[in-house]
């Protein structure tokens, strides 16, 4: 019987910007000590002692794109053009990355998914991701609260967008997983209601979830 081969999906490429160095980091978590994964192309983090002549590390690439993306806040074609350098250079890792992914866990799926990368989905039909549930809303500390979704399979990551009374939905937070995804810096006393949607799939994202609300102490 001819053996499934399954395919690391680039799909990372139509995230969102600010969506890119979570995810980025999530595969080098995810890859960091694996007793498979033992020889990536690209370095996950800096050489100690550091080493002029290796390749920019992953740790390093997403560092700068995160400099990036906050100094594009300001505007100008100047940060434009530094914040598409740095993404590139983000996509180039991974992409090297991903395809050191698919060499070795081809025949096997769920060891991909160890890697912080998705496989391509099976089903090639165009349809949404499913459409993620708030399981639960925790404020276990001061001007913070912890929101677990349900996690989508072949989503890429999460959107988190927040609101207060009748006010408009602003997007706080992009996560790589949907088990915990910490919203800080809130205001005491606040009720917050909060909405997420998967990031992936052949339309780019989910609906949105239905609302969740509870209060920061």
């Amino acid at each position: 019987m001819k053996k499934q081969v399954n395919r690391v999906s680039l799909g990372y490429k139509r995230l969102p910007v600010e969506a890119v160095p979570p995810f980025a980091g999530w595969v080098v978590t995810c890859l960091t000590g694996s007793v498979v994964f033992i020889n990536p192309p690209i370095p996950l983090v800096p050489p100690v002692p550091p080493d002029p002549t290796a390749a920019v590390d992953m740790t390093t690439r997403i560092t700068n794109l995160q400099v990036a993306i906050k100094n594009y806040q300001d505007g100008g074609q100047l940060a434009l053009t530094a914040r598409n350098v740095a993404v590139a250079a983000v996509f180039e890792g991974l992409d090297a990355l991903a395809f050191y992914v698919q060499t070795v866990s081809r025949f096997d799926r769920d060891l991909m998914l160890t890697s912080g990368f998705v496989p391509t989905s099976t089903n090639h039909g165009q349809s949404k991701l499913d459409t993620p549930s708030i399981s639960g809303i925790a404020n276990d500390t001061s001007t913070e609260l912890d929101v677990h979704l349900t996690s989508i399979a072949n989503a890429y990551g999460y959107e988190v967008q927040i609101c207060t009374g009748t006010g408009a939905w602003t997007t706080v937070k992009f996560s790589a997983q949907a088990r915990t995804i910490p919203l800080t810096g809130l205001t005491t006393g606040t009720v917050y209601q909060v909405r997420a949607r998967a990031l992936g799939g052949s339309t780019g994202q989910s609906d949105w979830s239905m609302p969740g609300s509870s209060i920061v102490d």
